[in-house]
């Protein structure tokens, strides 16, 4: 049962980290490379505080790690977390592709039906 919490807890902030769209653009950003804070938040002209304060968001659910060199505040994409995430969301893949196909098999039969009656 605690191992399930603990697990609840990693994908809700997971998930509440990527509801943002500035932390996204961010991990795009990482994905490239590694980053310092000021890099990640200059495309937004965000202060050092601003950047820091959703870096600490992604590092709290795992997607990102920062080192400190010198002065500089280095941030490197941590990708188990969006594994996790992933994961997650493949197993209601399953369902969907089931939920689309009987859509599509119903769309399919009614637009035969709608040809035979015009016939």
């Amino acid at each position: 049962m605690v191992e399930l919490e603990i697990e609840d807890e990693r994908l809700d902030a997971v998930f509440h980290a990527l509801a943002d769209s500035t932390r996204r653009t961010m991990l795009q950003l990482l994905a490239q490379g590694e980053c310092s804070v000021g890099e990640l938040g200059a495309p937004f002209r965000m202060s050092f505080a601003g950047a820091s304060k959703h870096v600490k968001t992604l590092e709290r659910a795992g997607l990102v790690s920062r080192t400190v060199q010198g002065r500089a505040h280095v941030c490197r994409l941590e990708p188990a977390a969006l594994a996790t995430a992933d994961a997650w969301l493949r197993a209601y893949e399953v369902f969907w592709n089931h939920r689309l196909d009987a859509l599509a098999q119903a769309l399919q039969r009614e637009a035969d039906d709608n040809g035979r009656g015009r016939a």
